[in-house]
């Protein structure tokens, strides 16, 4: 398939993205995130691998359509949701140690 990473067209199958993949090891993923094979790779690292540009030359966004589209399971790590806010009884009951039957 022909994808457009950072105004440069590229010609990516699902088995040369595996391929150049293989024997590296992924980085701590600390945001968007990309399976293959077995493994977890942060978007960025892939699209540096498979492209040869500099992560600063594309967008996660770029490269997770194109492995999206090629097949490859992606995640975006989202920001955590807040905790629901509680009740003035429970507050009251969480202060006290006492367990809350509401």
């Amino acid at each position: 398939m022909r994808f457009v990473i950072a105004r440069y067209p590229f010609d990516l199958e699902k088995s040369e993205v595996e391929q150049s993949m293989k024997g590296i090891k992924p980085e701590p993923v600390t945001g968007a995130s990309v399976i293959i094979g077995r493994r977890s790779y942060p978007v960025k690292q892939v699209g540096e691998v498979i492209t040869r540009q500099d992560r600063r030359d594309f967008t996660a966004a770029e490269v997770t359509r194109a492995l999206a589209r090629l097949g490859f399971t992606c995640r975006d790590i989202a920001a955590p949701v807040p905790a629901p806010a509680l009740t003035p009884l429970q507050e009251a009951s969480a202060l006290l140690g006492s367990p809350t039957n509401v």
